[in-house]
This record gives structure tokens, sequence and C-alpha cells, in this order.
């Protein structure tokens, strides 16, 4: 599947749909990358070209295909880290105080 259809996997009911199911077992930090992508994806301000990361590697989260499947126990996850991680980097200039706070802002609703 090439990184376009991957955006195409994308949607915010699915991207909350996984995250209620990968709660507890991705980690914490991995959850507020998803959510700070998520938050920065949905900001007018936001270039379109980091949307199209954005989207692709939240789109690769939600994907039921994966390079490694979620089912595999321990590793299940690691592409899917990966991936997230790789996004953060490519677009960190343009994710603001606002989209980390509202991270973690989500990140003390469920959490508390």
């Amino acid at each position: 599947m090439s990184k376009l259809s991957y955006s195409a996997e994308y949607s915010d009911s699915g991207f909350w749909k996984k995250m209620g199911k990968v709660i507890g077992k991705i980690g914490y930090e991995t959850l507020e990358q998803a959510l700070k992508l998520y938050y920065a994806a949905r900001d007018p301000d936001t270039p379109t070209w980091c949307k199209g990361v954005i989207y692709s590697s939240l789109g690769y989260l939600i994907s039921p295909l994966d390079a490694i499947p979620d089912i595999t126990p321990v590793v299940g996850y690691s592409d899917d880290i990966a991936i997230l991680s790789a996004a953060i980097v490519t677009v960190a200039a343009h994710i603001k105080d606002e989209h980390v706070k509202n991270a973690r802002d989500q990140l003390q609703r469920w959490f508390t």
C-alpha cells in the first residue's frame, strides 16, 4: 500500500475508534504523538503538505493492513510508533503549543 493510500484510510471516526482500542497498548507518549498530529492536522494554518504527512501516518495507524499486524505480541505496534515518530519529526515546526495542550488535555481526560 502506498503512502497516499494510507492517507485515504484516515477518517476522524476511525481515528477516535482506534484511539479507544489502543489506550494502554501503545503507551502514553505514543498516544500523545498521535494526538498532537491529529490536532495539527485539524488546524487551518497547517500547510497542506504537512496534513498529507499527518493523515498518511494516522491512516497507517488506523489501517488494519500493517507491515507488522497489531495483534502480534510486543512488536505489533512498533511499526505504528515508528511511522508516528517520523511524522512528528517531519512536521515538528508546524506543531503549535495549542496542539500540544489539546493533546495533553485529551490524555488527562482519558487517564484521570
